[in-house]
């Protein structure tokens, strides 16, 4: 006879309030629903304002049956609507946050103080909680209340915008929710290393995270230089790149391949002279080290270009391969959604909703192996869990009704 043990969530038995919208910290509260913390996400009463996004406003021409993004940050949760601006909201919450382990935000600092929900209140309530504060710049300083999509407080406070574009074309934008998710995985780290120590402690614990902070960590290995150098690096120019295989080229069909060989020498120069059928170069003294190729990047990128655009991306995916040399296919979309290896490593899920149906999404973006970790199911309808969580809270059929009468649920 064979026993199976039923896999274990690693956070069955935590219980998450969120008090967020839009997206890294619900994203962070999604992460914790797939880990199997219980979720409980406080909406105002007509619900977090990123439900009706328009994924069209993206650059889509699809029609789509609603906004598949909140689907993505929200899935697996339970819904409560609170109005935080009405007398007896933020008690309400408070109370809430009493019953739990985790609490997330993303309130600015002065609606923690307007609300009682600072770290000061909710310790008060709760003096085991772990209190997550998120928000594009901090809870202290001179931008402590900025608002901060990961447009700004992400890509272009951090100085992530700026290093980027080709010159003179101006610096572009990210896409919607890229720095978001990043600062997503970030918040995570920092609750779960929090929830070590209150176990630890047995005390509460407060970790931040801020959208500019995570975007400054992303260029760690540029800011680490600027701090000695106390200067701006050039921009990445591809028709005169400081390393020619270090570098995007387009082939024939229209796609483009990018080739990363930052350190060429002694391995990956010979070898890519041979793979692109030019075995000269390896001894012509114009090419000899990097510098010397360096010095004459525009001649030799021009040529490599003409090269590349000879015959298709399929035909140097196999050339590329053979050689042992380190490249990419720059993927469209679709291209992503049909790549094999993302397939085989289950990066994608599917999801039923009762509305919309089966559809695919993303799944949690990395592998615990032997546990129970996963997206659980939709995003909840706004306040669909309302009674039913308060419920839980043991408040009684007359306070419900006392709540509703004052628009605060």
């Amino acid at each position: 006879m064979v026993l199976v043990t039923a896999m274990a969530a690693p956070l069955s038995g935590i219980r998450v309030l969120e008090v967020a919208n839009w997206l890294a910290a619900p994203a962070a509260g999604a992460l914790l629903a797939d880990l199997g913390a219980d979720v409980i996400k406080v909406e105002p009463p007509g619900g977090d304002v990123f439900r009706e996004f328009l994924l069209r406003s993206m650059g889509y021409s699809h029609e789509f049956a609603a906004n598949y993004g909140f689907q993505v940050d929200n899935r697996g949760k339970r819904s409560i609507t609170v109005a935080l601006d009405q007398p007896g909201g933020p008690d309400l919450v408070r109370r809430l946050a009493a019953r739990s382990d985790i609490f997330l935000t993303n309130l600015i600092q002065q609606r923690r103080v307007r609300y009682g929900l600072t770290w000061e209140d909710v310790r008060t309530a709760s003096p085991r909680v772990v209190y997550a504060s998120f928000s594009g710049y901090g809870t202290r300083g001179p931008d402590e209340n900025r608002p901060g999509f990961d447009y700004a407080a992400f890509w272009a406070r951090s100085g992530l915008m700026g290093l980027l574009g080709e010159p003179p074309s101006p610096p572009p934008l990210c896409r919607g929710g890229q720095g978001d998710h990043t600062t997503a995985l970030n918040i995570l780290a920092a609750i779960l290393a929090a929830l070590r120590l209150r176990d630890q402690t047995d005390e509460a614990q407060h970790c931040e995270v801020t959208l500019q902070g995570t975007g400054m960590w992303t260029l760690a290995g540029d800011l680490s230089a600027a701090l000695i150098a106390r200067e701006q690096p050039t921009r990445h120019e591809r028709e005169r790149p400081q390393n020619p295989i270090w570098n995007s080229y387009r082939a024939a069909c229209g796609n483009w391949i990018l080739l990363v060989m930052p350190q060429p020498d002694p391995v990956y120069w010979p070898r890519f002279c041979d793979m692109i059928g030019r075995p000269e170069w390896k001894a012509d003294p114009r090419f000899t080290t990097l510098f010397d190729r360096r010095r004459h990047t525009e001649e030799l990128t021009r040529e490599i270009d003409a090269l590349f655009a000879a015959n298709d991306r399929e035909h140097w995916a196999k050339r590329l391969d053979q050689y042992g040399l380190i490249w990419a296919p720059v993927a469209t979309l679709p291209d992503v959604i049909s790549d094999p290896q993302a397939r085989e490593m289950g990066w994608f899920t599917a999801l039923e909703h009762p509305t919309l149906g089966r559809f695919e999404t993303l799944d949690t973006p990395f592998k615990l192996y032997g546990a129970d970790v996963g997206a659980r199911g939709p995003a909840p309808e706004a306040g669909a869990h309302t009674f039913d969580v308060l419920a839980e809270l043991g408040v009684s059929d007359e306070e419900l009704a006392r709540l509703a009468t004052d628009g605060v649920i």
